[in-house]
């Protein structure tokens, strides 16, 4: 039985794309959703310009649009289709092997980047489970990104090196570069910080699941794609609900020795993230200006540092900040602390199981309960500071 057997059953949405037998030397598998993207060819140029790694790698294009989609979204994607079969006849020796995926158009319901990026990375585990290869690698990228020349050869000697790791995030920098507009400048600086300010936040305070979640920017070993349940259908933010939820499932890194270059145009394509934000940014919505007060994270943290003796004292024991005391009071925390306890036999144990419990969705859901009922939102620069000063 495969290592994605019962995945393959229970867990995909679609029949295989894919007829041809991948190559035996198959180890990754880029995924792109493509929605109404005009600029494709260029992601494929950068990718083909690559270093040549030892495995062999796929690439899988999803061109995807919503049973509602516009008449222009259908006129782009079949455009786009053409170009990348072109391309793909036009270059018959590329480092790798281009198929472009046409499902159906997606129920409105489910329409959007988690179910493109869900169908393909399940082409992929199709792909990687005939030829039994669990350690094969998917890696996440957008059809709007450019990557440095070593982006394939870092990846695959990050993996080579790091048997247990089940996934990792790479390093991003948007290209604003590109832009012309000041505001349109100053916006996308904002939301970049603000992703830097999001997870090192995180990470000073203790928590040890402090990653990036950009959806073009990471890679995820098919076993653990697999055992984790797949890539969810959220229609935005499918990326930080799915690499939060892998953490369970062993250690994630961050690769630095090479960048992904994500574009900083402006997009209404997806409820929330990158384009939204700075879409309203630039028509005068500044809310990307204040961010979480760094002290709603210093609060918590002085619950995480008491991790160690919560095996052993109850809670009442300790005094903790209002905003937090008042957060676990509403959440019942009491009730599940007991419950992680009588199910670690260890504190090292009881310490793994705290943070599946007061993991990354807990955290946004304690730092949206206490604003702005305890804290007011902070400057996100003032904010930045003191966390660098901290």
């Amino acid at each position: 039985m495969s290592f994605a057997s019962r995945y393959l059953q229970h867990n995909i949405n679609y029949p295989a794309f894919i007829f041809d037998q991948p190559s035996s030397k198959l180890g990754m598998v880029v995924v792109i959703p493509c929605y109404d993207e005009p600029a494709v060819v260029e992601t494929i140029e950068s990718l083909a310009s690559c270093k040549r790694p030892l495995q062999d790698v796929e690439v899988l294009v999803v061109v995807n649009q919503s049973e509602k989609s516009a008449p222009t979204v259908e006129t782009q994607n079949k455009r786009t289709i053409l170009e990348l079969k072109q391309w793909k006849t036009e270059n018959p020796t590329a480092l790798f092997n281009l198929h472009v995926m046409v499902p159906e158009p997606f129920r409105k319901k489910h329409a959007g980047a988690g179910l493109a990026r869900k169908t393909g990375m399940d082409e992929a585990i199709r792909r990687f489970a005939s030829l039994e290869k669990p350690d094969g690698l998917i890696i996440s990228l957008d059809a709007d990104t450019l990557v440095e020349t070593n982006y394939l050869v870092e990846i695959e000697n990050h993996f080579a090196s790091k048997k247990n790791e089940v996934g990792t995030t790479i390093k991003f920098k948007h290209r604003v570069d590109e832009l012309v507009d000041p505001l349109h400048i100053e916006g996308m600086q904002l939301y970049e910080d603000y992703l830097h300010y999001y997870k090192k936040a995180m990470a000073s305070i203790g928590f040890p699941h402090a990653i990036y979640t950009v959806g073009s920017a990471f890679a995820v070993c098919a076993d653990a794609y697999v055992k984790q349940g797949g890539m969810n259908r959220r229609q935005a933010g499918e990326d930080f609900y799915f690499l939060h939820k892998l953490t369970a499932m062993g250690s994630i890194s961050e690769l630095n020795t090479t960048c992904v270059y994500p574009s900083a145009r402006l997009s209404n394509r997806v409820p929330f993230g990158t384009g939204p934000s700075i879409h309203k940014w630039v028509n005068g919505d500044k809310s990307l200006s204040k961010t979480y007060a760094f002290q709603a994270f210093l609060d918590l943290k002085q619950l995480f540092d008491l991790v160690p003796e919560l095996y052993e004292s109850e809670l009442e024991s300790f005094t903790l900040p209002a905003s937090v005391q008042q957060f676990l009071t509403e959440d019942c925390f009491s009730d599940d602390l007991a419950e992680i306890r009588r199910n670690s036999g260890s504190p090292q144990t009881f310490q793994k199981r705290f943070f599946q419990y007061f993991n990354a969705f807990k955290i946004l859901k304690y730092l949206n309960a206490v604003h702005p009922t305890f804290y007011d939102f902070q400057k996100l620069k003032e904010a930045y500071t003191e966390l660098k000063g901290h």
